[in-house]
């Protein structure tokens, strides 16, 4: 009997070459999307070092504007009508080199950057916030009226640089009793959400985000209504209309303007209620009774917002002194876009005169 070991080897060397075939495939396949995967990250640092350029661009543009704003001999004022707030811009400001200037989608290079800029002088200095201007603020949220001195007591205690804490406050004896201990900061605030570690906050966290306890953040709900500061019904859920966040920054000259604060801002002005505070609004915001359009008439100077309001002119005069019609702290908010990429970056710009320095810029 004969056999026939030539074919049975030619079997064998084709099942190898077929082998050695799909393994080469496979190599040179994941050699390919190795490389593809290398091209897309060099070409993402690429974008990430042009959208950062962008970014910083958009904060000198921003910069810019705020600068030529402030040059404006017409209007000795900031107010929401304003370019450099997303209005039309006042009548000084279409006579200017500001004139058709845009902060959406501006055209950078081969990208295109869209700024917001937002006054920090709409709101008040929570580090130099009285026990009054404190209490005031969570009434008119409608805080119970047994946590008021709980929380202005802890908040000026975390501020200051002493341990010895207030009647209701709290110092770092307070909390390293805690589960998860920590020390009391002692010093300025640099970030609102510091808020959120300070007794009566802390396990109350809608005071600080507005809303109720089971909804953070309260952004989507907050309307900004008025409340009659009488607190919550027995076993009813705090549902507040805004939040400390709302009302407060730790970056300001620590005067509120009086053509850019909200509501509830106002209302933190001793001898301002609800009505004084809507009269004011109404009386900036011109004909058509919104903020930021061209019918706007901003005020010039506090005395004039606040006697247009029906306070007399010496009690005017006297409160006046904690307000403002300029701004001077600014946070810019700048979304630099290549293509399908973007990224936002935060400034927070401080300006004098003319000059505007950039006090911090970072992104997340």
């Amino acid at each position: 009997m004969k056999f026939s070991i030539r074919k049975n080897s030619s079997g064998v060397a084709l099942i190898i070459v077929m082998i050695a075939i799909f393994v080469l495939a496979i190599m040179v396949a994941g050699f390919a999307y190795s490389m593809k995967v290398e091209t897309q990250l060099a070409k993402n640092a690429d974008n990430e070092h042009e959208l950062l350029w962008l970014g910083r661009s958009g904060v000198e543009f921003a910069r810019w504007v705020l600068a030529q704003e402030a040059a404006v001999a017409e209007e000795p004022y900031d107010s929401l009508n304003q370019i450099w707030a997303g209005g039309p811009g006042g009548g000084g400001e279409t006579n200017s080199v500001l004139s058709g200037i845009s902060l959406d989608n501006y055209q950078i290079g081969d990208g295109t950057v869209t700024i917001k800029i937002i006054d920090l002088e709409r709101k008040a200095n929570i580090n130099t916030a009285s026990t009054a201007i404190l209490q005031q603020a969570m009434t008119v949220m409608g805080v119970d009226a047994d946590t008021l001195s709980t929380v202005s007591d802890s908040i000026q205690d975390w501020i200051d640089t002493d341990d010895s804490p207030r009647i209701a406050g709290a110092e770092s004896d307070y909390y390293q009793g805690l589960p998860t201990p920590y020390i009391a900061k002692n010093a300025p605030i640099d970030d609102m959400s510091e808020l959120l570690l300070v007794k009566g906050i802390a396990d109350h966290p809608e005071i600080y985000w507005g809303g109720s306890a089971t909804n953070h953040p309260g952004a989507s709900f907050q309307q900004h209504q008025q409340k009659l500061g009488f607190g919550n019904a027995p076993g009813q859920a705090p549902d507040y209309p805004f939040g400390l966040v709302d009302v407060f920054t730790p970056f300001s000259r620590g005067q509120i303007n009086i053509n850019t604060a909200d509501t509830n801002v106002l209302q933190l002005i001793t001898g301002v209620d609800a009505n004084t505070a809507a009269t004011i609004i109404q009386q900036r915001a011109g004909p058509d009774g919104v903020d930021g359009t061209a019918d706007d008439t901003p005020f010039r100077n506090p005395s004039s917002a606040l006697t247009a309001a029906g306070i007399s002119a010496a009690v005017a005069a006297q409160i006046s002194r904690v307000c403002t019609t300029r701004s001077y702290t600014f946070e810019v908010h700048v979304t630099a876009k290549i293509g399908d990429y973007t990224r936002d970056y935060t400034a927070l710009l401080f300006r004098n005169g003319g000059d505007v320095e950039v006090l911090s810029f970072y992104w997340k």
